[in-house]
């Protein structure tokens, strides 16, 4: 065992047991995943390990409670002044300590176990959620605000979220028509949103038909294979933002035998409202339902980029 190893597992102990404050009142809850943690009754400084986790404790209005987040909280404009802890697929362990949590709430899906186990086995209570689809977000907001005890707050956004969502299904339907759809995501390599994501159950709900098949999750394609698709509605959501936007589109405007170009069906969208499992999702399936049914809703009037 090397000497920096020794010196390195010191500090940590160090920085746990002396500022971890004592946990005066606990209970015992049944996260999203299925697993019993024993969390404080009120806890006053968290961890959120994830960027839409974070946007949910805004949401609920308990971002007095958090601490830290990770690199990519963007939104709103408060969780960009919260101290980092780096990217929720890789988390500093050392800066999560230094923070002096009394809650992490992490994601199952990407936050890397061997840092998780070690959150845990330095007594930090780790609440994990899975939202896959959404429904499963609707229930996730749910449950963070039954842990945060955000009462009415978690009552009221809840159901703002369902009566958004029945909105759109009553909107979609009215339409007999069900467009074809490619919904890009990345730029290089160019990736796409299979049947099985969050992307591809709002081009459902939206009222599109997704040309992307198969089990892959997130495939790459070719400019060839997007072409073959013939899509009738082209959209673009990347992280890339701005005048990188602009260019894919007008990169695609050459290709006038797809009928998404021919018919100038290419729109931009803002990929944080497309695939953040967050109360914005509900945003994105808005703008989905109006790039894709223009007759249902009108683009102009959301702020989806």
């Amino acid at each position: 065992m090397s000497f920096r190893f020794v010196l390195m597992t010191l500090m940590l102990g160090s920085i746990v047991f002396s500022s971890v404050k004592p946990i005066s009142a606990e209970k015992m809850v049944v996260d999203p995943t299925g697993r019993s943690v024993q969390v404080p009754d009120h806890p006053k400084r968290i961890i959120a390990l994830a960027a839409n986790i974070t946007e949910i404790v805004f949401a609920l209005g308990q971002q007095h409670r958090l601490v830290g987040a990770t690199r990519y909280s963007n939104y709103p404009a408060g969780a960009l002044r919260l101290p980092k802890v780096g990217s929720y697929i890789r988390l500093d362990l050392e800066r999560i300590l230094a923070l002096r949590p009394d809650l992490c709430i992490g994601v199952k899906d990407g936050n890397p176990i061997v840092i998780v186990r070690r959150i845990m086995e330095l007594g930090i209570p780790f609440y994990a959620v899975d939202p896959l689809n959404i429904n499963a977000v609707v229930e996730t907001v749910q449950a963070i605000g039954d842990l945060l005890n955000a009462g009415e707050n978690t009552s009221t956004l809840v159901n703002q979220m369902q009566n958004r969502i029945n909105r759109i299904r009553k909107l979609v339907a009215r339409s007999k028509s069900r467009p074809r759809v490619f919904l890009q995501l990345g730029i290089s390599p160019m990736v796409s949103a299979g049947p099985n994501t969050l992307a591809g159950e709002l081009i459902t709900l939206a009222g599109g038909t997704n040309v992307v098949t198969g089990s892959a999750r997130y495939p790459v394609f070719s400019k060839e294979q997007v072409l073959s698709l013939a899509p009738d509605v082209y959209i673009i959501t990347s992280m890339a933002r701005e005048k990188v936007f602009e260019d894919i589109k007008q990169e695609w405007l050459q290709w006038q035998q797809m009928p998404a170009v021919r018919n100038r069906r290419i729109y931009l969208v803002n990929s944080d409202l497309t695939d953040r499992a967050s109360p914005r999702l509900l945003e994105g399936l808005e703008c989905l339902t109006a790039a894709i049914h223009p007759e249902l809703l009108d683009m102009k009037q959301l702020n989806c980029q």
